[in-house]
């Protein structure tokens, strides 16, 4: 919190923010109101307004407190990292609603590049990859605006001013990438910062680079930067054929075969829930698509978009999968609603095979009107091993980011699990700080692990790791432990999910947030 007086005249939102991490930070080293007021020399009744919001406090009360209590409450520059503090070993209870798809709409950001009309997206998640597109775009030109808590609404510039890119923030984001295909269509030479995201070992551009040399794309990687030059004569002359099938690669082709005069057929074209979002979006841009959910797309392109568009995301398997995962590991009755069925059938068999008990709605479509989705409601079960191990695929096999779940639920289940992540060069490595609460997870190498179960989880202190689905695994295993856990440097949960502690609290669950 940067501050330029000495005496502070904030608005009660920030009255009631500065309360609250006061109160947090109280409860974090285990005082009462009446021990940090004697430790500031003043009244309990002081403490509590100023807990409340009720009270302005000054630069030097604040320096005061933060002393008392070993926090940092004023801060200058770069705000200190997010801990959770989670009471665990409670039943969950009630229903939760699934959120839009956060790999969705950073897409659908991405393809509003392609319109020179007002795209206009409903119930977008907010959370921080969101955010961080929202940035990038905004420093190149687009103007948004945030309508009804959750609507987005776009205006793309006809120029957009690329030498001002925000490359700090385009480099914590691997979705930056599929900025490719919409800009090879406006400009013949433009550069974009190398992609970020999760730590999950390298990952080559190389698809994305055969996707899209027959549109007439080369690049070359110098400082930091990619580096594009565009021949806006070439255009494919024959099927294109990607060699990994990839949900970004495939969008990246989708969005520039949408703007190509004529037939485009993508070849082993990923089917997977955020492209057939991207395949919905574009229709409504006018762009004919045959064969969506099928591994061969056949794009009708035309060479000016121009629609006023308004458009639905849908939910999200993966934020449907981590919340049945936190009901199953704490052996609670819990429903979930608005779960995108078509893209969660292969993992609830395989839970089926373990023993699961759940019940499934009639399907019903979402706002997109194209997504099937139902409400699950999960009930306690007994779970054993799976014979097989566990592995993910391209869609329509197991979710690869629905597989990290299966670690926590495997370590809930007697019996001995595979685990082969064979996608990621390290993420199976992140799987076993899940030990540290109690689970034996066994690293058999860099692909794969083994899961002993059942587990009989206790509370630890954990830090986070560096990547979003084991982050969120190691939280809900905190969930299932006996006594009280620490979640450390949480912040990039907010990469893939909208308030997911706060969201979890009204079903039951005990989780403080802090700052130290």
């Amino acid at each position: 919190m940067a501050v330029s007086t000495e005496q502070m005249t904030p608005s009660s939102d920030h009255l009631s923010q500065i309360g609250a991490l006061i109160r947090d930070a109280r409860k974090h080293r285990g005082l009462t109101q009446v021990q940090l007021a004697e430790r500031l020399g003043t009244s309990q009744s002081a403490v509590h307004r100023m807990e409340q919001g009720q009270q302005n406090v000054s630069i030097d009360m604040l320096q005061r407190v933060g002393h008392a209590l070993q926090d940092d409450i004023v801060s200058i520059g770069r705000p200190s990292p997010t801990h959770l503090r989670v009471h665990g070993g409670v039943k969950l209870s009630g229903s939760i609603a699934v959120k839009s798809s956060k790999n969705a709409g950073v897409a659908l950001l991405c393809a509003a590049l392609l319109n020179k009309g007002r795209t206009t997206l409903r119930g977008v998640a907010r959370i921080l990859e969101i955010h961080r597109i929202l940035d990038v775009l905004a420093s190149i030109g687009v103007r948004y605006e945030w309508v009804n808590e959750a609507d987005l609404v776009l205006d793309v510039p006809t120029e957009l001013d690329l030498d001002a890119m925000d490359g700090e923030t385009a480099r914590r984001t691997r979705s930056i990438i599929m900025m490719l295909g919409p800009l090879l269509h406006r400009y013949d030479e433009f550069a974009l910062p190398y992609a970020g995201g999760c730590d999950l070992g390298t990952r080559t551009v190389e698809p994305h680079m055969v996707a899209l040399r027959p549109f007439g794309l080369s690049i070359t990687a110098t400082t930091g930067y990619y580096h594009a030059t565009v021949d806006q004569t070439v255009s494919p002359q024959r099927p294109i054929v990607l060699t990994e099938r990839g949900d970004t690669v495939t969008e990246n082709a989708l969005m520039a075969a949408a703007r190509v005069e004529g037939v485009t057929t993508i070849r082993n074209a990923s089917p997977n829930y955020m492209v057939q979002d991207l395949c919905f979006f574009l229709e409504q841009l006018g762009v004919r698509i045959d064969g969506i959910g099928t591994t061969t797309l056949v794009v009708h392109g035309v060479k000016d978009i121009s629609v006023d568009v308004d458009y639905a995301p849908s939910e999200d398997p993966v934020e449907a999968m981590s919340l049945l995962t936190a009901a199953i590991i704490t052996h609670s009755e819990l429903t979930v609603t608005r779960a995108p069925i078509e893209f969660l059938e292969i993992e609830l068999a395989i839970l089926s095979e373990m023993g699961l008990e759940y019940d499934l709605t009639p399907e019903y479509t979402a706002a997109n009107g194209r997504t099937r989705l139902v409400d699950i409601t999960v009930h306690p079960s007994e779970l054993k091993a799976p014979i097989d191990k566990i592995h993910p695929m391209p869609f329509p096999g197991l979710n690869i980011d629905n597989l990290p779940f299966f670690a926590v639920i495997a370590a809930s289940a007697e019996g001995s699990t595979t685990v082969h992540d064979w996608v990621y060069d390290n993420r199976a490595i992140y799987l076993t700080e899940l030990n540290r609460l109690g689970a034996r997870v066994k690293l058999l190498d860099p692909h794969r692990v083994l899961v002993e179960g059942p587990t009989r989880w206790s509370g630890a202190e954990v830090l986070c790791p560096p990547a979003l689905r084991p982050a969120v695994v190691v939280l809900l295993a905190m969930l299932a432990a006996k006594g009280t856990s620490v979640l450390r440097n949480v912040d990039i949960i907010a990469r893939g999910y909208e308030q997911l502690a706060e969201r979890l609290t009204p079903l039951g669950a005990q989780i403080e947030t802090f700052r130290d």
